[in-house]
């Protein structure tokens, strides 16, 4: 099939998976044309049959805003009529799905529309009422839409009045890129005394609460030897920076910055925590799993479709400090229950979010939108 993909190309969880699908769907034999501002930045390597296609905006006096949603949908509409595509799958319902609707007024109703929702697009965007009358067009539009977690299905349909159906198809980690690997040597020289090490991934915007997790990590400081690493960068890490010298801890927190290799960050810490006040999946704590780390996070949104309570992490409610604490010292001195952990989390990361599973998910899906019903593989 020839699949036209859109999401936002800078680092975020939407972009991982629809850059990340996109390569997986190439390797099956599809291809791929990925529509957007700025090339991906998880592309990675060459694939003969994945094409790049950039939006330009063009800058009249006219407009206040340069309006990229319409340059966009004209792009579409020329990429689908040069490259015959049989669909478009766009992530986030504005403005990709709206640009991808004109396109397909543009083009006929023979170019299809697949969306998937990450959850920003409703859980924020939603909440704004000179919004949510568009996302709702934009879905209803749309001629298969998906969502990364159930606890994000339900709240589009209470937030927008939704009636039409809406997939579930989980986010998922490429076991070759994801899989624990040998960082002793590093980490002797990250903890030289033997420290445990607990990593934080995210966009350091207040919804991550990374405030909480400098407390969390000072309480745990207090009962056994640790180091935390952060990565990512945003507004709230001079904030994270500035708390942690005045609970003076600062020696054993190292802010790393936005980092590629986060398999390799994974593999040499102990521990993923995860702060946040909403999380529509959790994609850092399923990468973590991967890697065979537990995690410790909030019992939000669709975090705990991800991590299993008790099994693979342990989930408390926003703001718990003192039982993220607790939990993380906890696990982190118990080597046997560490170790039970550290296996589910690769057993359930490997098995029920795999590529390969998801892959044939939205295969699927494409083929009964394209044809009206699932049909034998060609490809």
């Amino acid at each position: 099939m020839k699949i036209g993909i859109t999401c936002y190309p800078t680092v975020g969880g939407s972009g991982v998976i629809a850059t990340e699908l996109g390569k997986l769907l190439a390797e099956r034999g599809h291809i791929v044309h990925f529509i957007t501002s700025d090339m991906p930045f998880r592309l990675g390597k060459f694939y003969p049959n994945i094409f790049y296609h950039e939006v330009e905006v063009n800058r009249y006096n006219v407009f206040r805003y340069p309006p990229y949603d319409l340059s966009l949908a004209s792009r579409m509409a020329e990429v689908a009529q040069t490259e015959k595509l049989d669909l478009l799958h766009v992530h986030y319902a504005v403005p990709h799905a709206i640009s991808a609707y004109l396109a397909k007024q543009m083009v006929g109703e023979q170019l299809k529309i697949v969306t998937t929702l990450h959850g920003t697009d409703i859980t924020v965007l939603g909440h704004d009422r000179s919004l949510s009358d568009i996302i709702r067009f934009g879905i209803e539009n749309s001629d298969c839409v998906t969502a990364v977690s159930q606890d994000l299905i339900d709240e589009t349909k209470q937030l927008l009045g939704v009636d039409k159906p809406i997939e579930k198809v989980y986010n998922f980690v490429d076991k070759r890129e994801f899989y624990p690997r040998d960082m002793e040597e590093v980490k002797r020289q990250m903890a030289p005394h033997g420290e445990k090490i607990i990593i934080h991934v995210s966009n350091f915007r207040p919804v991550k609460r990374t405030q909480d997790v400098i407390k969390v990590f000072a309480q745990v400081r207090k009962n056994l030897p640790a180091k935390l690493l952060l990565i990512g960068e945003g507004p709230d890490t001079s904030v994270a920076r500035q708390m942690a010298q005045e609970l003076g801890i600062l020696k054993d927190v190292r802010f790393m910055g936005k980092q590629d290799n986060l398999a390799c960050i994974y593999s040499l810490a102990d521990l993923l925590l995860l702060t946040s006040e909403k999380e529509s999946f959790g994609l850092v704590a399923l990468e973590a799993m991967a890697c065979g780390k537990p995690v410790v996070a909030t019992l939000t949104g669709g975090v705990p479709e991800v991590v299993e309570e008790g099994k693979t992490g342990f989930l408390l409610p926003i703001g718990d400090v003192d039982g993220m604490a607790r939990k993380i010292v906890e696990l982190l001195s118990d080597e046997e229950q560490y170790s039970l952990f550290s296996a589910r989390s690769l057993d359930r990361a490997y098995y029920e979010f795999c590529q390969e599973k998801i892959a044939r998910q939205y295969e699927e899906i494409y083929q009964r939108v394209v044809y009206g019903q699932a049909q034998p593989s060609s490809f």
